[in-house]
């Protein structure tokens, strides 16, 4: 009698065409396993069987070895976001994604933190080739980093998209304003903002950038307390003008 390597998955038979489609919501894992590299397996059974948390690896692995569904983006879309695929599977197809299903990758609360980061990283190397409309579009819902690449963007009203974004946060708007790559048009946007103009780390670092206006310094050199302003001070990216106005007040106010 041959015995099987280790780790081998048994080979068993499986139902007519008839009662083929039940097999999906089988219990063994030997079943599952040879449902999804069957031939007869359709998208929508794939999908249906995808939606099962509890399908074992070797299962998604033969899923994505079955040209017979994984040449359908669905599938592969929720191979990838499956809590049980083997990083194996889920990396490399990360890279065949569209761009709005990247973002579908780093949205879901289920995918692991490195396939999102992966996804997030994909997806901001791509954002310069990314067309106008799809660049407006991910402006508005993507991940905070993807919509903080997006604040550089050079169309006005994709910068104020991911400004208004939902994931965009303090930080991810300050160090924008410190990467040396931020536009007047943003950098007046920000000022103007009703939300981000209000925090003090952000008046911090407009202070601190050369393209924020004159008027908007006064104003935020003002609303800041002297420690603040003894703490951009010490900034040397100062422009001599800024600085001296900033010594004033600090002055003043001492």
């Amino acid at each position: 009698m041959t015995e099987r390597p280790a780790g081998a998955t048994k080979k068993i038979p499986l139902a007519s065409d008839a009662g083929f489609d039940q097999l999906i919501h089988d219990r063994s894992p030997e079943v599952l396993i040879a449902v999804a590299g069957d031939a007869r397996l359709t998208e929508d059974l794939a999908l249906a069987m995808l939606n099962r948390r509890d399908l074992p690896a070797k299962a998604l692995e033969e899923l994505n070895k079955n040209s017979a569904v994984i040449k359908h983006r669905k599938v592969r879309l929720a191979v990838v976001t499956h809590p049980r695929t083997p990083r194996h599977i889920s990396i490399p197809a990360i890279r065949q994604l569209y761009a709005f299903e990247l973002m579908e990758v780093c949205l879901l609360p289920a995918v692991a933190a490195d396939v999102k980061r992966l996804a997030e990283e994909t997806l901001i190397g791509r954002l310069k080739t990314t067309s106008s409309g799809e660049r407006f579009g991910l402006a508005k819902q993507s991940p905070g980093r993807v919509a903080a690449a997006l604040l550089l963007d050079e169309e006005e009203r994709t910068m104020r998209a991911a400004l208004a974004n939902p994931y965009m946060t303090e930080v991810l708007v300050v160090n924008a304003l410190r990467s040396g790559e931020t536009t007047e048009t943003m950098v007046s946007a920000i000022c103007h903002h009703e939300k981000w103009s209000r925090r003090n780390e952000i008046k911090i670092a407009l202070l601190s950038n050369k393209k924020t206006p004159l008027a908007k310094i006064a104003q935020f050199a003002g609303e800041l307390p002297v420690r603040a302003l003894k703490d951009v001070l010490r900034n040397s990216r100062l422009s001599e003008n800024v600085k001296k106005y900033l010594q004033s007040v600090v002055e003043e106010r001492s």
